[in-house]
């Protein structure tokens, strides 16, 4: 993904370590418009949520066909849900957990040395004036995410994310190398999580719909797609309420699989009312202990032509701190991104335009920046089928 020039990024992360020690007040880049509160106008409610058993899944005969269509029904309804019987090991989860929050205790000098803001490389920066424009962003590594603007209001948390597939696309410089058990961590989390959660659950899905098993996995690349690891952690917070964990959005990915906290909750989804009566609704997902969440991405949603929805959600903050891991798994980059054609029809049209994965990435990151959704930012909803849809 291209670098991109940034507003004042070099001291944010250095910044952000002083906002953790204060006791009463976050700093005003932190602090939203009071319309925008994660607490404004709504009231968020636990959400019972449905839990898939990957190893009944596995099986067959009325076990499988009961789990999968717990699954279809959780993908059509809310765009998430649990997943339990997955095999991962709990001391693997419990280490992975311990060995991020380890590495965001380490001194911000240390951390800095895998900082996501690097030097451009445009001689026309290093001839300019302004150090602003000696730095750029890109996704990889250490701090927070991008800031475009010195009115951007910041997310209270920092992050390391990382490019863990394919092996060799792998950046190590943006690894750390303390504590030394993370990175062995992560390789192992890797490699378990796609064999045992995302590969069987792309294949279920596919099946779900009454297709081959590889109408989604098999247009991702095979050993090219992508996976990329966010640790994400959020300090404790003086006044949750004026502040955002993580902003409103959808994911990047096809699929997303999350661990999280297990003591500390925050991960809200939005629930859409229908008509909108009553207005919508943020609810709660509860701790999940060794079970493991799903969501579906902005990239499924296109591939299956709108039948499954990427859901809006946001993390809102806590006095306690709290540390997650987020894998996010892409197609290749140069893969291109459209609904697959056994989605596509008279009846159903392609609701989504066709573009490269890499493109879409990109835009993603742009909108994430602007707080807005990447399909509607990128445009790729086919309006006319919208417009034909409405008067039907």
């Amino acid at each position: 993904m291209a670098g991109r020039q940034t507003i004042g990024v070099s001291s944010v992360c250095v910044n952000f370590r002083q906002a953790i020690s204060v006791q009463k007040w976050p700093p005003a880049k932190y602090v939203l418009r009071e319309s925008d509160h994660p607490t404004a106008g709504v009231l968020a409610t636990s959400l019972d949520f449905p839990t898939v058993d990957l190893r009944r899944l596995a099986d067959t005969g009325a076990a499988a066909e009961e789990e999968a269509s717990k699954l279809l029904s959780a993908l059509q309804s809310w765009g998430a849900f649990a997943v339990s019987g997955h095999g991962i090991p709990g001391a693997l989860l419990d280490g992975l957990l311990a060995a991020a929050r380890e590495f965001f205790h380490r001194p911000p000098a240390e951390k800095l040395r895998h900082s996501n803001v690097v030097v451009s490389s445009s001689a026309a920066a290093d001839i300019a004036g302004d150090a602003n424009e000696r730095f750029q962003f890109q996704p990889e590594g250490y701090g927070v995410d991008r800031v475009d603007t010195d009115e951007q209001v910041l997310d209270w948390c920092d992050r390391l994310y990382l490019q863990v597939s394919p092996p060799e696309s792998r950046r190590l410089r943006f690894w750390p190398a303390h504590p030394p058990s993370l990175r062995r961590l992560l390789e192992d989390f890797t490699a378990v999580s796609g064999d045992r959660v995302a590969a069987p659950l792309l294949a279920a899905m596919g099946a779900a719909l009454g297709f081959p098993e590889d109408v989604f996995s098999g247009r991702l690349g095979g050993e090219k797609a992508a996976t990329y690891a966010r640790f994400t952690y959020y300090p404790p917070c003086p006044r949750p309420e004026l502040v955002n964990g993580v902003k409103p959005h959808t994911d990047n990915s096809v699929l997303t699989v999350l661990l999280l906290d297990p003591d500390v909750g925050g991960l809200q989804l939005l629930s859409k009312r229908d008509g909108g009566a009553g207005g919508d609704e943020w609810v709660n997902v509860g701790g999940l202990g060794h079970d493991l969440l799903v969501i579906v991405g902005d990239e499924m949603e296109i591939m299956s032509n709108g039948v499954f929805r990427a859901p809006v959600h946001r993390v809102v903050t806590s006095v306690k701190e709290r540390v997650s891991l987020v894998m996010f798994y892409l197609p290749e980059p140069e893969r291109n991104l459209e609904p697959v054609e056994e989605l596509v029809d008279e009846a159903r049209p392609a609701m989504y335009r066709k573009l490269k994965a890499d493109t879409f990435a990109d835009g993603f990151f742009d909108a994430f920046a602007a707080g807005e959704r990447a399909i509607d930012f990128l445009k790729l909803r086919v309006v006319h089928q919208e417009a034909s849809a409405s008067t039907s």
